[in-house]
This record gives C-alpha cells, sequence and structure tokens, in this order.
C-alpha cells in the first residue's frame, strides 16, 4: 500500500464552530488508513454562494493515507454524517464541510469526484489556508504552486474577506510513533 498525501479543506458555520473543526479532526485521525499530519490557521469567512446565513470558519489540513482517493471521499462523507450534517440547500449552512482537494499528483474526473477540486483556485476560504499549510505543493494540471495561485488571487482583487484567527484549536497531531502508524490501523 503507497502512503500518499492528500489536502483537505474544512468548514463549519453553525453551533460551536470551533468544536466541529476539532472533532472533525478527530474522527478522521481515527479512521483506518488516515493520519491528519498538519493544519492550516483557521480563518473567519462571509458565507459563499448563499448569503444570508452566518460566517464560517475555514482551515484546511494535511493527511497521510494508505486509502484511495474514493475511499477517502467515502470516510470525509462519512465524518460529515457523524458530525450531523445535513444537505438541504446547496451552499447552505452546515454543521462540518469536508472537501478533497489534493489528493498526490493525481488528477481524477469522475462523477461525483474531481481532484484537484474544480473551484480550489477561485476561493479565498480555500486558498489562503491552503497557502499557508502548504505554499509550494503544485496544483495538478496547472504548473503553479497553491502560493503562486494565491498571489494571484490577491493581486487581482479576487478575494473574499477573511480574517484569520490563528491557531485556536485544541487539537495536536497523534503520535507518529509504530504504534500509530497507518499500517497498524
Amino acid at each position: 500500500m503507497t502512503k500518499k498525501t492528500a489536502y483537505i479543506g474544512l468548514g463549519t458555520n453553525l453551533g460551536d464552530r470551533l468544536a466541529y473543526l476539532t472533532d472533525a479532526l478527530h474522527h478522521l485521525d481515527n479512521r483506518p488508513g488516515l493520519r491528519v499530519t498538519g493544519i492550516s490557521p483557521v480563518y473567519e469567512t462571509e458565507p459563499w454562494g448563499l448569503r444570508d446565513q452566518p460566517d464560517f470558519l475555514n482551515l484546511c489540513a494535511a493527511l497521510e493515507t494508505i486509502r484511495t482517493p474514493e475511499e477517502l471521499l467515502q470516510d470525509l462523507l462519512a465524518v460529515e454524517k457523524e458530525l450531523h450534517r445535513v444537505r438541504k440547500v446547496r451552499w447552505g449552512p452546515r454543521t462540518i464541510d469536508l472537501d478533497l482537494l489534493l489528493y498526490g499528483d493525481e488528477i481524477i474526473q469522475e462523477e461525483g469526484l474531481r481532484v484537484p477540486h474544480p473551484r480550489m483556485t477561485t476561493r479565498s476560504f480555500v486558498l489562503a489556508p491552503l497557502a499557508d499549510l502548504a505554499p509550494d505543493v503544485i496544483v495538478p494540471g496547472t504548473q503553479k504552486s497553491v502560493a503562486k495561485w494565491r498571489a494571484e488571487q490577491v493581486e487581482k482583487g479576487e478575494n473574499e474577506e477573511l480574517v484569520c484567527l490563528g491557531h485556536p484549536l485544541s487539537w495536536l497531531p497523534r503520535d507518529s510513533s509504530p504504534m500509530n502508524s497507518l499500517d497498524q490501523k
């Protein structure tokens, strides 16, 4: 089994938003074949799409995984369900939203799964935290780093209102000793 690095976006705008982000990270970190290896700062952002709803908290996380992209997507959907995500309205309020942004250097175009995420390079609430976490990662199919995409976005003024809250989460990565390796899960 080959280990891959994946990057996901996390967002929430209902209830105790910091608790939902922390819970999502813990749920992911405890799933077989997954380990959260890093997180970005948290950003508070205005809603995108449907505007009449509470502001979001967003961050990005790096994962080490032996799961396939399809399995990882199912893990993300399962964690959303565990944290009571209800899909009523597109871009509506949610307890947690987990998006697969990047999976290694792969480009995937399947029904229900597109990697890189098709809108990641146009959304400040994704690019800002991802640039903090993994600035040098090249977005597959573009030959541009995450930092370059973010800089171009800022330069063009295509920038939603963002407030960086730093690292307010009570989350630490799991011990990476052999007892907690991906192979032992």
